[in-house]
């Protein structure tokens, strides 16, 4: 029998800060020695900035080391060992999984690793599903189409790893899912947040089931800051019946962040794997006191194949004032991941965080899950327009809820919008990352 205690592991989970950061370091020093030694782009790298691993003394030393971005990594790769170029770490030989970020971002990031660094995937997600409740007596099922982006690859070897039974949904449509879902009486699900609503939505409206009387009672989310936006999340909670978490993760990060069982209001780091800063977007200097906002500069601590070291992953983050009653001592990020920066945009001198309008537009009843927004300008001054679906029985209140947008979006984004009303199910459906903020200034 599966040992209760796996996946709750106090000698990590609840460190002391002090013998975490000293575990941190640690093992900061061995991946930066490894880089060094076996990647010609680190190597490279480190060398034009004047730092070796002989230099990595104290904590502080950390900061020095250069910042990589994606873009660093696209010029990198598609050359010999192929494809994978000058950060690969390993002989090709021992690389037994290939994986590819989603390329919404631009050219995608080939993704090598090895075995072991599998494994790793696995364990990551393994701290992840435990600390949302997930156990060996779980029927997990996973609505995702398996291919070359890993998703929720990981998350499928993590609920094996912890003994749950899983379910792949790969190839059927959103209709076959939600029978295999009745049929199995499945407990689990992993999906996006505009996946889970859409499930939900094909479930009332074209196969007429109540999906929350279906056995589904928990539900992890990831791709999209959806479930920790109170209004999406609880949205996603009444529709299914069931307690919905967030996680985030990446491609060529990992899988770096979990909401555990208490919902404390934002996601734990899981700093036994991961090293996580946070950097002022304008500044670049490192936030250490919760309350203030930046990008996120991640470090994988233990992947080798390709690594992951002071990565700017854009992601919008900031630490929470509170530890939360679950007695981890992970720090929590307040709120989860809010953003991307490239996605926070100024609009007529005013930062604007997409996920705030996603906030106002879940929160009205009323309106459908989907909406999209368009930036763009008319002569020199930005112009937004925020489409919207008015569901059928909701046509005769349309002038309050329009009143209700105006008013909230105003409170919450300091701005004006034009409101389009659009027929239910004409804006465009997604079944991974939505794409429903556009910046047509871009293209000027």
């Amino acid at each position: 029998m599966m040992d209760e205690q796996r996946y709750w592991n106090p000698v990590l989970e609840t460190l002391s800060r002090e013998r975490l950061r000293a575990l941190q370091f640690r093992k900061f020093k061995r991946i930066f020695r490894w880089a060094y030694d076996h990647s010609r782009f680190h190597r490279a790298l480190y060398d034009e900035a004047g730092i070796a691993p002989d230099n990595i003394r104290s904590f502080d030393d950390i900061r020095h080391v250069p910042q990589v971005e994606k873009s660093m990594m696209r010029d990198v790769q598609r050359k010999d060992p192929f494809p994978y170029g000058d950060a690969l770490c390993v002989p090709l030989e021992e690389v037994t999984e290939f994986r590819q970020t989603s390329g919404t971002t631009g050219q995608p990031i080939y993704q090598p690793d090895t075995w072991t660094d599998w494994e790793w995937w696995a364990e990551s997600w393994a701290y992840i599903l435990w600390a949302q409740g997930y156990r060996p007596k779980d029927r997990v099922f996973i609505p995702f189409g398996y291919n070359v982006f890993v998703a929720f690859w990981a998350g499928h070897y993590g609920a094996e790893k912890i003994g749950c039974e899983v379910v792949p949904g790969g190839v059927l449509d959103t209709k076959a899912r939600i029978l295999k879902i009745q049929e199995l009486k499945a407990t689990a699900m992993m999906a996006t947040p505009t996946y889970v609503l859409g499930m939900a939505d094909t479930a009332r409206n074209k196969m007429n089931l109540d999906p929350s009387a279906l056995t589904i009672n928990k539900i992890t989310c990831a791709g999209e800051p959806g479930a920790s936006i109170p209004t999406t999340k609880k949205r996603m909670e009444a529709a299914w019946g069931a307690k919905v978490y967030d996680h985030s993760g990446a491609t060529e990060i990992g899988a770096w962040s979990y909401e555990c069982q208490a919902q404390p209001g934002g996601m734990h780091v899981n700093e036994a794997f991961f090293l996580v800063e946070i950097a002022d977007i304008d500044t670049g200097k490192i936030i250490e006191a919760p309350g203030k906002r930046g990008k996120m500069i991640v470090t994988a601590l233990d992947r080798e194949a390709q690594p992951c070291i002071r990565f700017d992953s854009k992601d919008i983050i900031e630490w929470d004032r509170e530890q939360c009653p679950c007695g981890r001592t992970f720090r929590l990020i307040k709120g989860g991941v809010v953003g991307r920066a490239d996605d926070i945009t100024k609009v007529k001198g005013v930062l604007l965080a997409p996920s705030a309008i996603e906030e106002v537009v879940r929160g009205i009843a009323g309106l459908g899950d989907e909406y999209e927004v368009v930036v763009d300008k008319r002569g020199d001054i930005d112009h937004i327009t925020l489409k919207v679906e008015l569901m059928p029985d909701r046509q005769d209140m349309r002038q309050s809820i329009e009143g209700q947008l105006k008013d909230q979006l105003r409170l919450k984004t300091n701005l004006g919008y034009d409101l389009e009303f659009h027929d239910y199910e004409t804006l465009p459906r997604y079944d991974v990352k939505a794409r429903r903020f556009k910046d047509l200034r871009k293209a000027h």
